[in-house]
């Protein structure tokens, strides 16, 4: 089983919701301009002059309301010709209406076309007909594109027809098998760019997660496009692309929602992140000064920090790119000020802040935070933040932990930071920033050397003010012991009548439930005070007494201990925990 370090330690990026396209908003009176023209007085214009109106006709004129219809006018001449009849149609034009008519209803009852293989294989052709058709038009007129856009146009719409396919995700592996995939994504190399983003466009409706695809039918679609060298071809779209353009930025868009479908398969999202260009680009878009902040420019952040979360090898790319200070300069300007509830910015934020989580996960980024100051900016946020706190607290808790946290956890004492912490500790948080709080301080009394100044500062602030530190955690100790006593107690009355078989295959769902009401937090403040009771007399008769209270003894934090231990896996990863653990327990009496 794995560490409980490990199970605690990785951030979530999961949006809350499907994303969509924003669309820019369109002045009515624009579009009525652009219907007819006027002139500056706002009137419409007639070309050439103005007719001229007789005193006649203005007397006329006066008279309110429309003409009366054919029927209630006196004295209306026959129509000797014939060319006029009800309501005044001309009989060309209501035998072409009931043409129109007629065929419109055929259209009607023509049973629905059945999209199956024939179908697909009949689309697939005609569609490379039609790329090949255009490919030659161009080619042959070259310099006069007049004699080619009538077949663009043509290709425009055949792409655009291929969405119907991913209402039918059965097809995907046929789709893929036919080549039809490859001819999609070669037209991201397209000439022009309005073809290259419908094509793109097409391709994130067919990867997205709500098409309800079997993962062997998505990998047979993604890994055609792979072969198809779509990753090269959607960094080439990055780079041509012009924001300032409403068509390119909605052509940016759907090359980042393709890249975050795509990144849900792991190998996928390392080859998407160690593409040198395609990071170094998220890094610059991010960076990007604006005001407000764009979807765009907040959509990048977000798949920077699903590539992050998925690879390591992506995280230690990042920090060689300076990565880490990139992600403290964008984020010190938040250390007081939030941004708009609910905005583009404020996902933005988060973010960044996934961002550099994931980054000081890895000791190379630990390094790169300690040197760019990232520690201290953390203090400031905890102080003087508001938004920022929380997420401050969350990287701060990451940079401490694994061996390599310890220089952290030093410079954490060398700037005062033990009395920020120390102080959020004792006023009423949430759960979640508890179990934060909680994770510090047991990785400093795990990596801070004995007998250093830093870890004799740390244990004289749970010593001081008669042990106040101590009785606050045995109060959380108290409430996350009788959150976890009635889900345990459902256990054990399920484990009744299982076999050892069944009992295993549960096991997996039992920790989950226990985790969720408090377990993490439970046996983390039991680690802390096996810490404690080892390092300071005065600090283990107060526990006891404190257990006494509740007619209890040591043997609690010995249980909690134990089943740490027999949890952990063989592996070296946990060997070192382990351990630690196996000395704990010997004072522990």
């Amino acid at each position: 089983m794995a560490s409980f370090d490990d199970i605690f330690k990785k951030p979530s990026t999961v949006s809350a919701g499907k994303r969509k396209l924003e669309q820019p908003i369109q002045d009515p009176n624009e579009l009525y301009k652009k219907a007819v023209k006027v002139d500056a007085n706002g009137d419409v214009r007639n070309k050439g002059k103005a007719p001229m109106v007789t005193d006649e006709e203005e007397e006329e004129s006066e008279v309110a309301g429309p003409e009366l219809p054919p029927d209630f006018e006196e004295d209306v001449p026959d129509d000797d010709e014939g060319r006029f009849f009800g309501g005044g149609m001309a009989k060309e034009t209501a035998q072409a209406m009931e043409y129109l008519d007629q065929a419109e209803k055929e259209v009607e009852s023509a049973a629905p076309e059945k999209i199956d293989v024939a179908w697909l294989r009949k689309t697939a052709l005609n569609f490379e007909k039609r790329i090949a058709k255009n490919a030659e038009l161009r080619a042959k007129y070259e310099n006069e594109p007049q004699k080619f856009m009538a077949s663009e146009a043509d290709l425009d719409t055949d792409i655009k027809a291929l969405s119907i396919v991913s209402e039918h995700p059965e097809l995907y592996e046929e789709f893929a098998k036919t080549g039809c995939v490859a001819s999609l994504v070669s037209l991201l190399a397209h000439d022009n760019t309005d073809i290259a983003i419908d094509a793109i466009q097409i391709i994130a409706e067919l990867t997205d997660e709500d098409v309800n695809a079997e993962q062997e039918q998505w990998d047979a679609l993604v890994n055609a496009m792979i072969d198809a060298d779509i990753v090269e071809l959607l960094t080439q779209n990055l780079s041509r692309l012009d924001e300032s353009n409403d068509a390119d930025r909605a052509g940016v868009y759907y090359v980042l929602n393709v890249m975050e479908n795509m990144a849900s398969q792991a190998a996928i999202a390392e080859k998407l992140g160690l593409d040198d260009q395609i990071l170094s680009w998220l890094l610059n878009r991010i960076q990007k000064k604006e005001s407000p902040v764009s979807q765009n420019k907040q959509y990048a952040a977000e798949v920077l920090a699903i590539l992050l979360q998925s690879s390591q090898k992506t995280r230690l790319k990042l920090a060689e790119k300076d990565g880490v200070d990139t992600l403290l300069q964008l984020l010190s300007v938040y250390r007081r000020r939030d941004p708009e509830k609910d905005s583009d910015e404020e996902e933005y934020v988060e973010n960044l802040f996934n961002c550099l989580t994931c980054m000081v996960d890895e000791e190379e980024g630990k390094a790169k935070f300690i040197e760019a100051e990232g520690v201290e900016l953390a203090q400031i946020m905890l102080r003087e933040g508001k938004l920022s706190k929380k997420r401050a607290l969350r990287v701060l808790d990451h940079a401490l932990s694994g061996p390599g946290g310890v220089v952290a956890c030093e410079r954490l004492v060398e700037i005062a930071g033990l009395r920020t912490v120390f102080g959020m500790f004792m006023r009423k948080q949430d759960p979640e920033t508890v179990e934060h709080l909680l994770s510090i301080f047991a990785a400093m009394l795990r990596y801070l050397p004995g007998g250093s100044a830093a870890r004799i500062r740390t244990l004289a602030k749970f010593m001081e003010k008669d042990y106040e530190k101590i009785e606050k955690l045995m109060t959380l100790r108290r409430e996350f012991a009788a959150r976890l006593q009635p889900v345990e107690a459902v256990i054990e009355r399920e484990r009744q009548g299982l076999d050892a078989e069944e009992q295993e295959a549960m096991a997996a769902e039992w920790l989950s439930r226990r985790l969720d009401a408090g377990l993490f937090s439970l046996q983390t403040i039991d680690t802390i005070l096996a810490w404690l009771i080892a390092e300071d007399d005065g600090a283990k008769k107060k526990i006891a007494e404190l257990l006494a209270d509740r007619d209890e003894d040591m043997s609690v934090i010995r249980t909690t201990l134990q089943e740490q231990i027999n949890d952990l896996d063989d592996d070296a990863a946990a060997s070192e925990f382990k351990d630690m653990l196996e000395t704990l327990l010997q004072f522990v009496r």
